[in-house]
């Protein structure tokens, strides 16, 4: 794949969003992912056997995928991006999936700190290295028996050689202001990624080497926390955001930056990249128009109308009846125009411009994606 620049990676200006441009002379690595509904491309819907809304996934799939969103999202991109398949669930076995060139164990709803009875998801963090470690054991296993596995599941070399995605987090501090205060929030973020960090040391000692790490967006500009924590003018920004959601994800996000350069500093062969999704998002939400978007915070499917069109009580294509009136949430017309899905995930759209965003290499550290993709 030739290279278009020094800068990085970029992205076709496409309305059809089909493929990227092959512009890069990087071969992204076999990778296992970790994270929430950013990145999950199948796991809550196959481990707790639920179904999703028939308008997830229609933008690219055409029918649901497994992923919160209408398409793709910016893991799918960011392999499409190498030329790689996209990253199959671990817990969905249905179809033998090939884990060749790496697994997901990323599931909607999953958080760093360890889940809880009332919690939307079990496979926290913790958790989902526990499921590494032992599909780790297992392709040991399988390998040393026989070689006709190859096809199904990635070689040895590939989990020290292998790149380690995450992207997480989101959920802790959002599920955090449904019963704590702005200053308790804050003093719980140390713990929290003191136990993300006991989960990096663990897939280190085991080999890993190379890690990219994204982190949370702007949690605020969610109309879910909108309207909820919203309703106070005064609580809003400029652009319409809640204040102290986003105020609480920088300082997840400049601690979280902090634990990515002191691990840098720990182990001379450690790879790490700290990927600032958080600007790029919150660019595309203040600048939509800019960029293409008609609606930054209006979701594409839900119910109520503007300016949020988010109902609590109705998520992206269920009913409801509410004060007596059956109510259903419906989809857009055109979701390319939203940058918000369904009042908590982006748009294959928005995530396409995400990923152009990332591949520049300017929200990076290191400041180029090459920086750790080229040296695995």
């Amino acid at each position: 794949m030739p290279l278009s620049s020094p800068q990085g990676c970029a992205l076709p200006s496409s309305s059809t969003l089909n493929h990227f441009a092959p512009i890069c002379e990087i071969i992204l690595p076999k990778a296992f992912n970790f994270g929430d509904s950013n990145s999950d491309t199948g796991d809550l819907v196959a481990g707790l056997g639920i179904s999703l809304p028939a308008e997830d996934g229609r933008s690219f799939f055409q029918k649901p995928s497994g992923r919160f969103s209408d398409g793709r999202l910016i893991v799918d991109f960011l392999r499409d991006a190498a030329g790689m398949p996209f990253l199959p669930a671990y817990l969905d076995a249905v179809g033998a999936p090939s884990f060749h060139k790496g697994c997901n164990f990323a599931a909607a709803g999953s958080t760093i700190q360890p889940a809880t009875a009332s919690s939307l998801c079990p496979f926290s963090f913790g958790v989902q290295v526990n499921q590494f470690f032992r599909f780790k054991a297992r392709v040991l296993d399988l390998q040393s028996e026989s070689n006709k596995y190859g096809k199904y599941l990635p070689e040895v070399e590939y989990f020290s050689k292998g790149i380690y995605m995450f992207d997480i987090g989101q959920n802790d501090l959002a599920g955090a202001f449904y019963s704590k205060t702005f200053d308790q929030i804050i003093a719980l973020i140390p713990s929290i990624l003191a136990i993300f960090e006991a989960g990096i040391k663990r897939l280190y000692n085991a080999g890993a080497r190379n890690f990219w790490i994204h982190n949370t967006g702007p949690l605020g500009c969610l109309a879910q926390n909108i309207a909820k924590f919203g309703t106070d003018p005064s609580k809003l920004d400029e652009i319409g955001c809640v204040i102290d959601h986003n105020q609480a994800a920088k300082s997840f996000n400049s601690q979280l930056h902090q634990l990515c350069q002191s691990l840098r500093g720990q182990y001379a062969d450690v790879n790490v990249t700290y990927v600032d999704i958080y600007s790029i998002k919150l660019d595309l939400i203040a600048n939509s128009s800019q960029h293409g978007f008609e609606q930054p915070i209006m979701v594409c499917c839900g119910y109520g109308g503007p300016p949020l069109n988010y109902d609590s009580r109705v998520g992206c294509g269920g009913t409801a009846v509410i004060n007596g009136t059956t109510a259903t949430s419906k989809a857009c017309n055109d979701s390319s125009k939203y940058v918000n899905w369904d009042g908590i995930h982006y748009t294959e759209a928005a995530n396409h411009f995400i990923v152009s965003q990332i591949l520049t290499g300017l929200y990076s550290d290191p400041p180029s994606p090459g920086t750790l993709l080229s040296r695995t």
